[in-house]
């Protein structure tokens, strides 16, 4: 137990140095911007008619505090870190004075659901049936399945999506084709709300699944081939040990190993893995505020979703990493 200790007190200080190095490296890149979110926000009030000199300093003040620009560079770095610890990203620029927090608050819900589901379904159907692809690799019916999943997986998601826009939008309009839910629907936890959710979300988790089935497939397939050469597995044939439980216990249980892996790291992900299908379906997630915070030039609310993808990327690697060596015995922490 002390040696999993140890490795857990690794893990946490690689988690923290890799979301303070991204989180900095955001930081950077966002302020080196030629943008001034004061001189922006003070342009576009003064925009509709004079207001005197002394005002427009007053605000400038004003705004220089709320967005954490004021004083020397040292002065705003403190600032900048003591509001990340206090989930601070100050107003935003594009929707001012709507606080950054609150607008990543109302998107990541739509977001998290549209892709935590859409990814645990890709994950499990690809390694299913690349699973049984590898075991029965005599099967006519699986090796079509592997021409499509190769034909599949090289097209960008995007491409997808905007075949599915074409057909369900246009061609056979059976399903809707933008935003998260029917217009002027009240939300919440009835049947009707829930309803329409499911529904605007077919597209654009279609869209994601049909490619994302394909990468799974094909390497939950690859590692099953190998491992069926196994001696193991050979004598557990010879010995006449029921099929399937060869193709549970000891073929598809070794090999999932790497696929955990890759599941933690796209369930981290799921922040910045769909932005241009929410775009292309203007479903209203971060993906869709993040696209129409970079073209308005809104770089806090840029840098609020920035670090919550580092923190979401982060952590899920953090997850998998204090599960593996509870999965795999043979994975040692001392």
């Amino acid at each position: 137990m002390s040696g999993y200790l140890a490795y857990l007190a690794k893990r946490l200080g690689q988690f923290v140095l890799v979301v303070f190095i991204g989180v900095n490296i955001a930081y950077v890149v966002t302020h080196a911007t030629p943008i001034d979110p004061v001189e922006q926000s003070i342009s576009a009030v003064t925009s509709f008619g004079n207001t005197a000199p002394e005002a427009i300093e007053q605000m400038r003040q004003s705004l220089k505090e709320l967005y954490g620009v004021g004083g020397s560079w040292r002065e705003q770095y403190l600032t900048f870190w003591s509001r990340i610890l206090r989930a601070d990203f100050g107003p935003s620029m594009s929707a001012f004075p709507t606080p950054v927090s609150a607008l990543i608050g109302r998107a990541l819900p739509w977001t998290v659901g549209l892709l935590f589901v859409s990814t645990l379904v890709t994950w499990a159907l690809g390694n299913l049936l690349g699973g049984l692809a590898g075991y029965y690799q005599r099967s006519r019916s699986f090796k079509l399945m592997g021409v499509v999943a190769m034909g599949l997986h090289p097209i960008p998601y995007y491409i997808v999506a905007l075949m599915l826009l074409v057909v369900f939008g246009f061609l056979w309009p059976v399903l809707p084709i933008t935003g998260g839910s029917a217009m002027n629907l009240p939300q919440g936890w009835t049947l009707a709300f829930i309803g329409s959710v499911l529904k605007h979300s077919i597209l654009p988790a279609l869209s994601l699944i049909l490619i994302g089935v394909g990468s799974w497939f094909l390497g939950m397939r690859s590692l099953v081939s190998n491992i069926v050469t196994e001696d193991y597995v050979q004598f557990a044939e010879l010995g006449g040990v029921n099929r399937g439980r060869i193709l549970g216990s000891y073929v598809m249980r070794n090999a999932l190993g790497p696929q955990v892996t890759g599941l933690a790291m796209s369930l981290g992900g799921i922040f910045n893995g769909a932005i241009i299908t929410e775009k292309v379906f203007g479903y209203p997630g971060v993906g869709t505020l993040l696209v129409d915070a970079v073209y308005a030039g809104d770089y806090g609310l840029v840098l609020g979703v920035t670090t919550i993808s580092i923190l979401g990327v982060s952590a899920g690697v953090l997850a998998i990493d204090l599960l593996y060596p509870l999965l795999d015995p043979r994975v040692q922490v001392a």
